[in-house]
């Protein structure tokens, strides 16, 4: 599996704290099956003071430091990145990274309110040729009313990554459940560890895929953390990569919501008579108690 979000940097920013930190972290990394790391320190104005050049150096270091204790695990460079006025200048000018110097940039909103003109900035990154990869979007607090937002951003051609602890549970159900609904909706990319230490949030990127599988299938779970990872990192086109699938459920689902936008009533039916608009009904209602 390759991880393609990390704070395992040591003393750069809420991540590894110090030197044996990072390294108990690569170690956890190993024996959960992750072969290759992006390290993705925190470049935010006023709290983080990191920089492309900064990030590069540390990792470049601690690549080093790993090889001489004998732990097989390639690191390569990254940073989630916050939102700036002048996102795209400052990942072309190298101050921001994108995941290995591709075309693959992760992008980190404000947690508690949405930011204006967001699109707007997404769209920018696209069109400047960058891929942007909106990180862990089931933790943030404005996702239940800027959801229909969200969506937009993915058929647009911005890719979500989702915490593996996310699904365990481990931020809470509120998480759990959007982290479920993009899963099952197609909209999820990605999984990726978020990891910054080895107790609190530890590396627990196969017990992410393990949970993902049982909701989309093996094959689609694997694309997330390996298929669609080790893309990124060969800068493939993401046309040439697979595109995220979503169980039948959400199929069900989309049918009826877009057969209700038509104004064909609550629920949707069906020449066969079978009683699925009735079902595609309950569906909507238990989305709604849970929401």
């Amino acid at each position: 599996m390759i991880d393609l979000h990390c704070h395992i940097l040591p003393g750069l920013d809420d991540g590894a704290g110090d030197l044996s930190i990072s390294l108990a972290m690569a170690r956890a990394f190993v024996a959960d099956g992750v072969t290759t790391v992006a390290c993705t320190p925190h470049i935010l104005p006023g709290l983080y003071h990191n920089s492309g050049a900064k990030i590069r150096e540390a990792t470049k270091e601690l690549q080093h430091i790993l090889q001489r204790e004998g732990v097989a695990l390639h690191l390569v460079t990254g940073a989630d990145n916050h939102i700036t006025p002048q996102f795209v200048a400052e990942l072309s000018s190298g101050h921001l990274l994108a995941l290995a110097d591709t075309r693959y940039v992760l992008v980190e909103p404000p947690h508690h309110v949405a930011p204006p003109r967001l699109e707007d900035m997404f769209f920018a990154l696209l069109v400047a040729g960058f891929v942007p990869i909106l990180t862990h979007p089931e933790r943030l607090e404005w996702i239940k009313a800027q959801y229909a937002l969200l969506q937009r951003l993915t058929r647009a051609g911005v890719w979500m990554q989702i915490t593996a602890g996310s699904l365990a549970g481990v931020f809470g159900s509120k998480a759990r459940y959007w982290g479920e609904r993009l899963l099952d909706e197609g909209c999820v990319h990605v999984i990726a560890t978020d990891a910054h230490d080895v107790s609190h949030r530890p590396p627990d990127l196969s017990r992410g895929r393990d949970l993902a599988a049982r909701r989309v299938g093996e094959d689609e779970a694997q694309h997330m953390v390996l298929t669609r990872p080790a893309g990124v990192l060969r800068n493939v086109a993401p046309l040439n990569l697979p595109t995220p699938k979503g169980t039948a459920l959400n199929l069900t689902l989309s049918y009826s919501e877009q057969s209700t936008h038509a104004g064909s009533g609550d629920v949707a039916e069906t020449d066969s008579g079978t009683g699925s608009g009735s079902i595609r009904g309950l569906v909507r209602q238990l989305r709604h108690l849970f929401e």
